[in-house]
Protein backbone atom coordinates (compact mmCIF):
# COMPACT_ATOMS: atom_id res chain seq x y z
CA UNK A 1 0.00 0.00 0.00
CA UNK A 2 2.69 2.48 0.95
CA UNK A 3 4.50 1.81 -2.31
CA UNK A 4 1.32 2.46 -4.27
CA UNK A 5 0.74 5.78 -2.55
CA UNK A 6 4.35 6.81 -2.96
CA UNK A 7 3.99 6.12 -6.67
CA UNK A 8 0.96 8.42 -6.55
CA UNK A 9 3.08 11.17 -5.06
CA UNK A 10 5.78 10.70 -7.67
CA UNK A 11 3.39 10.05 -10.56
CA UNK A 12 5.37 11.67 -13.38
CA UNK A 13 8.95 12.92 -13.64
CA UNK A 14 9.09 16.61 -12.74
CA UNK A 15 11.49 17.45 -15.56
CA UNK A 16 9.12 15.94 -18.12
CA UNK A 17 5.91 17.58 -16.98
CA UNK A 18 7.46 20.98 -16.35
CA UNK A 19 9.09 21.25 -19.77
CA UNK A 20 8.24 24.54 -21.51
CA UNK A 21 5.93 24.02 -24.45
CA UNK A 22 4.42 20.79 -23.13
CA UNK A 23 0.82 20.50 -24.34
CA UNK A 24 -1.53 20.25 -21.36
CA UNK A 25 -4.89 20.59 -23.14
CA UNK A 26 -6.71 21.29 -26.38
CA UNK A 27 -8.78 24.45 -26.39
CA UNK A 28 -12.49 24.46 -27.19
CA UNK A 29 -11.40 26.02 -30.48
CA UNK A 30 -9.13 23.08 -31.28
CA UNK A 31 -5.83 24.77 -30.44
CA UNK A 32 -3.06 23.18 -28.33
CA UNK A 33 -2.56 24.78 -24.93
CA UNK A 34 0.96 24.53 -23.56
CA UNK A 35 2.28 24.58 -20.02
CA UNK A 36 2.52 28.19 -18.85
CA UNK A 37 5.75 30.06 -18.30
CA UNK A 38 6.04 30.79 -14.59
CA UNK A 39 7.79 33.56 -12.74
CA UNK A 40 11.06 32.02 -11.48
CA UNK A 41 10.44 33.02 -7.87
CA UNK A 42 6.88 31.66 -7.97
CA UNK A 43 8.15 28.40 -9.47
CA UNK A 44 10.88 28.06 -6.84
CA UNK A 45 8.45 28.63 -3.98
CA UNK A 46 5.83 26.26 -5.39
CA UNK A 47 8.40 23.55 -5.99
CA UNK A 48 9.47 23.86 -2.35
CA UNK A 49 5.85 23.56 -1.22
CA UNK A 50 5.29 20.58 -3.51
CA UNK A 51 8.34 18.82 -2.06
CA UNK A 52 6.93 19.42 1.44
CA UNK A 53 3.54 18.07 0.37
CA UNK A 54 5.18 14.94 -1.00
CA UNK A 55 6.93 14.39 2.32
CA UNK A 56 3.58 14.74 4.10
CA UNK A 57 2.05 12.12 1.82
CA UNK A 58 4.95 9.79 2.47
CA UNK A 59 4.36 10.20 6.22
CA UNK A 60 0.56 9.81 5.90
CA UNK A 61 0.01 7.58 2.84
CA UNK A 62 -3.62 6.76 3.72
CA UNK A 63 -4.68 10.38 4.25
CA UNK A 64 -6.63 11.72 1.23
CA UNK A 65 -5.95 15.29 2.31
CA UNK A 66 -2.23 14.68 1.91
CA UNK A 67 -2.86 13.49 -1.66
CA UNK A 68 -5.04 16.53 -2.30
CA UNK A 69 -2.20 18.86 -1.39
CA UNK A 70 0.24 17.07 -3.66
CA UNK A 71 -2.30 17.50 -6.46
CA UNK A 72 -2.95 21.14 -5.68
CA UNK A 73 0.74 22.02 -5.47
CA UNK A 74 1.37 20.19 -8.74
CA UNK A 75 -1.39 22.13 -10.48
CA UNK A 76 -0.02 25.46 -9.23
CA UNK A 77 3.08 24.65 -11.29
CA UNK A 78 0.94 24.33 -14.42
CA UNK A 79 1.16 20.54 -14.39
CA UNK A 80 -2.57 19.99 -14.70
CA UNK A 81 -2.57 16.54 -16.25
CA UNK A 82 -0.21 15.25 -13.59
CA UNK A 83 -2.48 16.71 -10.90
CA UNK A 84 -5.46 14.89 -12.41
CA UNK A 85 -3.48 11.65 -12.35
CA UNK A 86 -2.65 12.20 -8.68
CA UNK A 87 -6.32 12.73 -7.79
CA UNK A 88 -7.35 9.73 -9.88
CA UNK A 89 -4.92 7.41 -8.11
CA UNK A 90 -6.08 8.67 -4.74
CA UNK A 91 -9.70 8.08 -5.78
CA UNK A 92 -8.87 4.45 -6.43
CA UNK A 93 -8.25 4.22 -2.69
CA UNK A 94 -10.95 6.69 -1.62
CA UNK A 95 -13.72 6.52 -4.28
CA UNK A 96 -16.25 8.43 -2.16
CA UNK A 97 -13.95 11.27 -1.10
CA UNK A 98 -15.83 14.37 -2.22
CA UNK A 99 -12.79 16.63 -1.78
CA UNK A 100 -10.79 14.61 -4.30
CA UNK A 101 -13.69 14.77 -6.75
CA UNK A 102 -14.04 18.53 -6.23
CA UNK A 103 -10.37 19.15 -7.00
CA UNK A 104 -10.21 16.74 -9.91
CA UNK A 105 -13.37 18.33 -11.29
CA UNK A 106 -11.70 21.73 -11.17
CA UNK A 107 -8.71 20.46 -13.14
CA UNK A 108 -10.89 18.65 -15.66
CA UNK A 109 -12.33 22.12 -16.34
CA UNK A 110 -8.82 23.53 -16.78
CA UNK A 111 -7.96 20.95 -19.44
CA UNK A 112 -11.36 21.36 -21.17
CA UNK A 113 -12.69 17.90 -20.24
CA UNK A 114 -16.06 19.39 -19.32
CA UNK A 115 -18.16 16.20 -19.33
CA UNK A 116 -15.74 14.58 -16.89
CA UNK A 117 -15.69 17.73 -14.78
CA UNK A 118 -19.47 17.75 -14.58
CA UNK A 119 -19.58 14.09 -13.55
CA UNK A 120 -17.01 14.56 -10.77
CA UNK A 121 -18.62 17.68 -9.38
CA UNK A 122 -22.15 16.28 -9.51
CA UNK A 123 -20.92 13.22 -7.61
CA UNK A 124 -19.18 15.45 -5.06
CA UNK A 125 -22.40 17.44 -4.57
CA UNK A 126 -24.34 14.20 -4.09
CA UNK A 127 -21.86 12.92 -1.50
CA UNK A 128 -21.91 16.22 0.42
CA UNK A 129 -25.70 16.48 0.48
CA UNK A 130 -26.82 16.77 4.10
CA UNK A 131 -23.29 17.02 5.45
CA UNK A 132 -21.96 19.90 7.51
CA UNK A 133 -19.99 22.32 5.36
CA UNK A 134 -16.38 23.24 6.16
CA UNK A 135 -14.00 26.03 5.27
CA UNK A 136 -11.62 25.07 2.47
CA UNK A 137 -8.02 26.23 3.03
CA UNK A 138 -6.44 28.34 0.31
CA UNK A 139 -3.44 27.01 -1.57
CA UNK A 140 -2.60 30.51 -2.80
CA UNK A 141 -3.68 32.66 0.17
CA UNK A 142 -4.95 36.21 -0.26
CA UNK A 143 -3.14 39.17 1.27
CA UNK A 144 -4.98 38.79 4.56
CA UNK A 145 -4.53 35.04 4.72
CA UNK A 146 -8.28 34.60 5.27
CA UNK A 147 -10.00 31.70 3.40
CA UNK A 148 -13.12 32.95 1.62
CA UNK A 149 -14.81 29.73 0.49
CA UNK A 150 -16.08 26.39 1.73
CA UNK A 151 -16.16 22.89 0.31
CA UNK A 152 -19.86 23.13 -0.58
CA UNK A 153 -19.62 26.55 -2.19
CA UNK A 154 -16.60 25.46 -4.23
CA UNK A 155 -18.29 22.29 -5.46
CA UNK A 156 -21.35 24.25 -6.64
CA UNK A 157 -19.25 27.09 -8.05
CA UNK A 158 -17.16 24.80 -10.23
CA UNK A 159 -20.18 22.71 -11.22
CA UNK A 160 -21.94 25.90 -12.29
CA UNK A 161 -18.92 26.85 -14.38
CA UNK A 162 -18.67 23.42 -16.04
CA UNK A 163 -22.35 23.59 -17.02
CA UNK A 164 -22.08 27.22 -18.14
CA UNK A 165 -19.13 26.42 -20.40
CA UNK A 166 -21.08 23.53 -21.92
CA UNK A 167 -24.02 25.82 -22.66
CA UNK A 168 -26.24 24.14 -20.05
CA UNK A 169 -27.50 27.42 -18.64
CA UNK A 170 -30.47 25.93 -16.78
CA UNK A 171 -28.08 23.55 -15.02
CA UNK A 172 -25.67 26.40 -14.33
CA UNK A 173 -28.50 28.44 -12.84
CA UNK A 174 -29.34 25.69 -10.35
CA UNK A 175 -25.69 25.25 -9.39
CA UNK A 176 -25.00 28.96 -8.91
CA UNK A 177 -28.14 29.35 -6.80
CA UNK A 178 -26.90 26.51 -4.60
CA UNK A 179 -23.45 28.15 -4.49
CA UNK A 180 -25.00 31.45 -3.43
CA UNK A 181 -26.89 29.69 -0.66
CA UNK A 182 -23.75 27.91 0.55
CA UNK A 183 -21.57 31.04 0.44
CA UNK A 184 -20.51 32.32 3.85
CA UNK A 185 -18.43 35.36 2.86
CA UNK A 186 -18.93 38.47 0.74
CA UNK A 187 -16.20 37.25 -1.60
CA UNK A 188 -17.92 33.97 -2.37
CA UNK A 189 -21.33 35.62 -2.63
CA UNK A 190 -20.08 38.18 -5.16
CA UNK A 191 -18.40 35.43 -7.21
CA UNK A 192 -21.63 33.44 -7.26
CA UNK A 193 -23.65 36.58 -8.04
CA UNK A 194 -21.44 37.43 -11.00
CA UNK A 195 -21.97 34.12 -12.78
CA UNK A 196 -25.57 33.92 -11.60
CA UNK A 197 -26.29 37.34 -13.09
CA UNK A 198 -24.78 36.41 -16.46
CA UNK A 199 -26.70 33.14 -16.45
CA UNK A 200 -29.99 34.88 -15.68
CA UNK A 201 -29.39 37.34 -18.52
CA UNK A 202 -28.57 34.47 -20.85
CA UNK A 203 -31.85 32.78 -19.99
CA UNK A 204 -33.89 35.97 -20.37
CA UNK A 205 -34.76 36.29 -16.67
CA UNK A 206 -34.31 40.05 -16.80
CA UNK A 207 -36.30 41.02 -13.71
CA UNK A 208 -34.53 38.55 -11.46
CA UNK A 209 -31.18 39.64 -12.90
CA UNK A 210 -31.98 43.29 -12.19
CA UNK A 211 -33.06 42.47 -8.64
CA UNK A 212 -29.83 40.56 -8.04
CA UNK A 213 -27.77 43.42 -9.39
CA UNK A 214 -29.53 45.93 -7.16
CA UNK A 215 -28.19 44.10 -4.09
CA UNK A 216 -24.56 44.56 -5.14
CA UNK A 217 -23.27 47.74 -3.51
CA UNK A 218 -19.89 49.50 -3.35
CA UNK A 219 -19.82 49.01 0.43
CA UNK A 220 -19.29 45.24 0.26
CA UNK A 221 -16.08 44.29 2.05
CA UNK A 222 -14.24 42.22 -0.54
CA UNK A 223 -10.87 40.60 0.15
CA UNK A 224 -9.94 39.06 -3.19
CA UNK A 225 -12.80 38.92 -5.73
CA UNK A 226 -12.52 42.60 -6.59
CA UNK A 227 -12.87 42.09 -10.34
CA UNK A 228 -16.19 40.28 -10.00
CA UNK A 229 -17.40 42.97 -7.62
CA UNK A 230 -16.35 45.82 -9.89
CA UNK A 231 -17.80 44.16 -12.97
CA UNK A 232 -21.17 43.90 -11.25
CA UNK A 233 -20.89 47.54 -10.15
CA UNK A 234 -20.01 48.54 -13.72
CA UNK A 235 -23.18 46.80 -14.92
CA UNK A 236 -25.03 49.07 -12.48
CA UNK A 237 -23.10 52.11 -13.79
CA UNK A 238 -21.58 52.52 -10.33
CA UNK A 239 -18.03 51.80 -11.47
CA UNK A 240 -16.29 53.08 -14.59
CA UNK A 241 -15.89 50.20 -17.04
CA UNK A 242 -13.13 52.07 -18.88
CA UNK A 243 -11.13 52.42 -15.67
CA UNK A 244 -11.75 48.77 -14.85
CA UNK A 245 -10.33 47.67 -18.20
CA UNK A 246 -7.46 50.12 -18.02
CA UNK A 247 -6.37 48.58 -14.73
CA UNK A 248 -6.83 44.98 -15.90
CA UNK A 249 -5.17 45.44 -19.28
CA UNK A 250 -1.97 46.79 -17.75
CA UNK A 251 -0.85 43.15 -17.49
CA UNK A 252 -2.15 40.97 -20.35
CA UNK A 253 -0.76 37.83 -18.72
CA UNK A 254 -2.88 38.34 -15.58
CA UNK A 255 -6.05 36.57 -14.53
CA UNK A 256 -7.64 40.02 -14.23
CA UNK A 257 -7.15 40.61 -17.97
CA UNK A 258 -9.18 37.50 -18.79
CA UNK A 259 -11.76 38.07 -16.06
CA UNK A 260 -12.54 41.67 -16.93
CA UNK A 261 -12.24 41.15 -20.68
CA UNK A 262 -14.79 38.34 -20.60
CA UNK A 263 -17.05 40.24 -18.20
CA UNK A 264 -17.20 43.26 -20.50
CA UNK A 265 -17.81 41.06 -23.52
CA UNK A 266 -20.57 39.19 -21.70
CA UNK A 267 -22.23 42.53 -20.91
CA UNK A 268 -22.31 43.46 -24.59
CA UNK A 269 -23.71 40.03 -25.41
CA UNK A 270 -26.46 40.41 -22.81
CA UNK A 271 -27.27 43.85 -24.19
CA UNK A 272 -27.73 42.49 -27.71
CA UNK A 273 -24.38 43.50 -29.23
CA UNK A 274 -22.85 40.17 -30.32
CA UNK A 275 -20.29 41.68 -32.68
CA UNK A 276 -18.92 43.92 -29.94
CA UNK A 277 -18.94 40.98 -27.54
CA UNK A 278 -16.93 38.91 -30.01
CA UNK A 279 -14.25 41.59 -30.13
CA UNK A 280 -13.80 41.28 -26.38
CA UNK A 281 -13.78 37.48 -26.44
CA UNK A 282 -11.15 37.44 -29.17
CA UNK A 283 -9.05 39.90 -27.18
CA UNK A 284 -9.18 37.56 -24.18
CA UNK A 285 -8.19 34.40 -26.07
CA UNK A 286 -5.24 36.24 -27.59
CA UNK A 287 -3.78 36.49 -24.07
CA UNK A 288 -1.64 33.70 -22.53
CA UNK A 289 -3.63 33.02 -19.34
CA UNK A 290 -5.60 30.08 -20.68
CA UNK A 291 -6.32 28.50 -17.30
CA UNK A 292 -8.30 31.55 -16.13
CA UNK A 293 -12.07 31.10 -15.99
CA UNK A 294 -12.63 34.27 -18.01
CA UNK A 295 -10.44 32.84 -20.78
CA UNK A 296 -12.35 29.57 -20.69
CA UNK A 297 -15.67 31.39 -20.92
CA UNK A 298 -14.49 33.57 -23.82
CA UNK A 299 -13.26 30.45 -25.59
CA UNK A 300 -16.62 28.75 -25.08
CA UNK A 301 -18.48 31.77 -26.48
CA UNK A 302 -16.33 31.78 -29.63
CA UNK A 303 -16.73 28.02 -30.02
CA UNK A 304 -20.54 28.42 -29.83
CA UNK A 305 -20.78 31.38 -32.20
CA UNK A 306 -21.29 30.87 -35.96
Amino acid sequence: MVCALLFLALALPAAEVAAPGRVEATSLLGEPLVAPELDPEHRRRQEELLAAARRELEARPDDPEAAIWVGRRTAYLGRYREAIEIYSRALERHPDESRLLRHRGHRWITVRELVRATADLERAAELESGRTDRVEPDGLPNELGIPTSTLHSNIWYHLGLARYLRGDFEGALAAYRACRQAATTADMRVAADYWLYLTLRRLGHQEEAAELLSRVTPELEIIENHDYHRLLLSYRRLYDAHRLWEDASAEPASVAYATVGYGLGAWHLAEGRPEKAREWFERVVASPTWAAFGYLAAEAELARSP
